[in-house]
């Protein structure tokens, strides 16, 4: 069974070693995974994303309980909505969200759940790697999409606008391969409606809250 986009999305914010998501992970990372979310509905054509609101296609199940969960909000909210709104209203409950991924990653072996102490006071939970085989695949198929110059798919177009939304490219790239890379990465992040309504909704959202950020 194939990695849904917001389990992928995970992998790639996630410390192999401490299991832990890594700092450029939040704020943006929690926009970005519910973008992936919305986005998983999308192709499976639930909704649609098309400006200036979102709308449910199709309220049948997809199987997925924490998609269908979101696609039953979207469908109860009697008010058209856009993107933005949703991305920034879902995010609410994106604890929540990324809890249930990550469990269901644990269930299909490739990480496990450990308890653990932060600052010797503070409990917390982290997910180190077992099989690093998922992740490896999703990095070489994202890869392959930047480096290539062969048309993506919606799906990788879409995880890769994600990606750049929530700043997790330099991550993934040296210095200099990610400045090569970046005209590839800004071409495919763009390459459908689709992808621009969603990743530009995230990346809209993080500018916004980093400029009223404290500094540090």
């Amino acid at each position: 069974m194939s990695l849904t986009m917001p389990e992928e999305l995970l992998l790639l914010m996630l410390d192999d070693e401490s299991g832990r998501l890594t700092d450029r992970a939040t704020p943006a990372g929690d926009y970005a995974l519910v973008g992936a979310m919305l986005a998983e509905l999308a192709l499976e054509e639930r909704i649609d994303t098309d400006p200036p609101r979102l709308r449910v296609k199709s309220a049948a199940p997809t199987g997925d309980a924490v998609l269908d969960g979101v696609l039953a909000r979207i469908a109860a909210e009697h008010e058209p909505r856009d993107s933005r709104w949703w991305v920034e209203t879902l995010t609410g409950d994106v604890e929540t969200y990324r809890n249930a991924y990550f469990e269901r990653l644990v269930q299909r072996g490739i990480l496990k759940s450990e308890e653990g102490r932060f600052l010797w006071f503070f409990s917390e939970r982290r997910y180190p790697v077992i099989s690093d085989k998922e992740e490896r695949e999703v990095k070489a198929r994202l890869m392959s999409v930047i480096f290539e110059d062969g048309p993506p798919s919606a799906r990788d177009s879409l995880l890769i606008g994600l990606t750049r939304a929530a700043g997790l490219f330099p991550l993934l790239l040296a210095p200099a391969e990610l400045e090569r890379a970046q005209p590839r990465i800004e071409a495919v992040s763009r390459h459908e409606a689709l992808n621009k309504t969603i990743s530009d909704a995230v990346r809209d959202i993080f500018i916004e809250v980093a400029r009223y950020a404290p500094v540090m």
